[in-house]
């Protein structure tokens, strides 16, 4: 049996700590070491800087005032439910300071989306931003949750009455006797207490829950810690050091933002400029004005960095780390992203929700990183490749990339039956086929089914599900097409019933047919999951005798038809 690890050996990982703890203690003897006048968090807008202190003190403010008006306590469910925001770290320490658990949404859900999510987990508490109310308020009481259970982030903005705010839960708390025991674990229980439950795609249907516990997030940030030897004394040409800084404009909800830029970055002793949205020329003038040194981007901004004539403008030699993550990146875009920014470090990474998160990081003793790598595998990190037959792939050897670790989840909440279908004797089935090479990990093609647009996965049987919901539509597949600026991009083959069939062969009245049915999956789900790709008409969806859609052979003629986004004139790409 063939495995690949890394030679590096981990450091012992405390498994009776909550992340909260882990992030404020000065106990673990291998944290770098913070400067008192190194902010935790930079609010991008103002340059307001928010250090150790603040953040601390706010946690325990908001806990105080959450178990008091709410009795949020052990095993609570909260979500959040917001863009990036300077108290969104704070709320969820906040929350597992009390022993509950944190559910990160996307501020771009339907209430349709959003409802899924707060059904699956049980949620008790919604902390949302303003910008996000409407839906929230929508999605509670979808739900049946009362309305007074919407906490606000403060931001410049007017806030309703009706909702509590941030701040002012803070104050409260502040002010009275503190109500609450910190959640203390025994010895080897923050392996199973969880702290976040996080959305991921799976392989079929519905977002569906990863359990997350507190020690596969502190195991993450200490294995991706020793990757880069940030304690290791006789390395000197550390990548992430105390006073660097990060911008974080990825989304905290997502599983990158959050225990990468969030938790590793912070443990680093670095600070974040908190970016609320991604908007090119925004995002420009922030890099510069906060002399940002490191860079977490995908793909699709990576495409902006080298293509966007409003680039040449600046002068980027400040920035000396850049990864891209949740996405391959070309060689050519990796290329001309050195010439962007000179003095930079340039190279991605790979990880799962499922593994929670990073499984391979670009090598700490490489400038440029290997063209088509994902970077080396971490320490701690287990990794087996399984060929079609069902035999373990040696070096240099195709197959699907299976890998085990400290850090993998628990499953999927309070579904075993998804569970048994990833998650195997300890190992996760990633679903990726891989070619690993001198411990370097090359992502080669997608074996299930799942689309990755942006970075985001979408569920190809969701789309499917909610197309047969228009009564013009009676099968459907959905399929990832190659896209430069997403990564893939949604794709449906539809088959019309008989009688709108024969109206549909007018070109006229087929293009208004497309749009009608891109905007029935456009009005119900968040915007990574339109039909980018377009739609095709089509006799019959080819399956195999028990009924299963013969996905790759739609997935094989797009590819070869070379169907791009914006044939079926709706294209809908956010203008630069």
């Amino acid at each position: 049996m063939t495995e690949f690890r890394s030679p590096y050996p981990l450091p012992a990982i405390p498994d009776d700590m909550s992340i909260p703890q882990f992030m404020f203690s000065s106990d673990f003897r291998k944290r770098p070491n913070r400067p008192t006048n190194v902010p935790f968090f930079i609010e991008d807008d103002t340059g307001r800087p928010i250090d150790f202190f603040q953040v601390h003190e706010r946690t325990n403010g908001l806990a105080n005032a959450l178990s008091i008006k709410w009795n949020i306590g052990k095993d609570d469910i909260v979500c959040i439910f917001s863009p990036n925001h300077v108290d969104y770290a704070v709320a969820i320490w906040a929350v597992h300071t009390l022993g509950g658990v944190v559910t990160p949404a996307n501020p771009g859900y339907t209430t349709d989306e959003l409802s899924h999510q707060l059904r699956t987990t049980e949620a008790r508490l919604i902390i949302t931003h303003p910008s996000s109310l409407a839906i929230a308020r929508s999605a509670a009481l979808a739900v049946g949750m009362a309305i007074d259970r919407i906490v606000i982030l403060n931001d410049n903005s007017h806030l309703p009455d009706s909702e509590a705010s941030v701040d002012d839960l803070v104050e409260f708390g502040a002010r009275k006797p503190v109500s609450y025991l910190v959640q203390r674990f025994k010895s080897g229980e923050a392996r199973t207490r969880l702290a976040f439950l996080s959305f991921s795609s799976g392989t079929t249907g519905k977002p569906k829950a990863v359990a997350i516990p507190h020690y596969s997030v502190i195991a993450n940030i200490i294995q991706m810690a020793t990757h880069y030897r940030l304690h290791d004394p006789a390395w000197t040409d550390k990548r992430m050091n105390p006073g660097d800084i990060a911008i974080a404009v990825l989304p905290f909800f997502h599983i990158y933002g959050l225990v990468v830029i969030m938790h590793y970055l912070l443990f680093c002793g670095m600070s974040l400029v908190v970016v609320p949205k991604f908007n090119l020329a925004d995002f420009l003038r922030s890099v510069v004005r906060h002399r940002v040194t490191h860079l977490y981007v995908v793909p699709p901004q990576i495409v902006l960095l080298c293509k966007h004539p409003s680039v040449k403008i600046y002068n980027f030699k400040h920035v000396k780390f850049c990864m891209s993550g949740a996405a391959p990146l070309s060689g050519e875009l990796m290329k001309k992203m050195a010439e962007v920014l000179p003095n930079a470090v340039i190279g991605q990474g790979y990880g799962l929700t499922e593994t929670s998160t990073s499984i391979s990081n670009v090598s700490p003793d490489q400038k440029f990183g290997t063209i088509g790598s994902a970077g080396k595998l971490i320490p701690g990190v287990v990794a087996r490749v399984i060929k079609h037959d069902g035999s373990f792939a040696a070096e240099g050897e195709r197959g699907e990339l299976m890998v085990s670790g400290p850090s993998i989840a628990l499953g999927y909440y309070k579904n075993p039956e998804a569970t048994k279908e990833t998650f195997v004797d300890g190992w996760v089935h990633t679903g990726d086929e891989v070619i690993i090479k001198d411990l370097e990990v090359f992502i080669v093609d997608r074996i299930k089914e799942i689309i990755k647009v942006k970075g985001f996965q979408v569920a190809p049987a969701e789309l499917e599900g909610h197309l047969l919901l228009h009564p013009a539509v009676i099968d459907a597949c959905v399929v990832g097409i190659p896209d430069e600026y997403s990564g893939e991009l949604p794709l449906a083959y539809v088959v019309l019933n008989p009688e709108v069939r024969q109206h549909s062969r007018d070109l006229k009245n087929a293009s208004i047919l497309k749009t009608a049915i891109a905007q029935h999956v456009s009005d119900s789900k968040v915007h990574y999951k339109w039909l980018r790709g377009g739609i095709e008409f089509i006799d019959v969806i080819p399956k195999n005798p028990s009924g299963k859609i013969l996905r790759r052979v739609l997935r094989e003629r797009a590819r070869a038809t070379k169907v791009i986004s914006g044939d079926s004139g709706f294209e809908m790409r956010p203008k630069l």
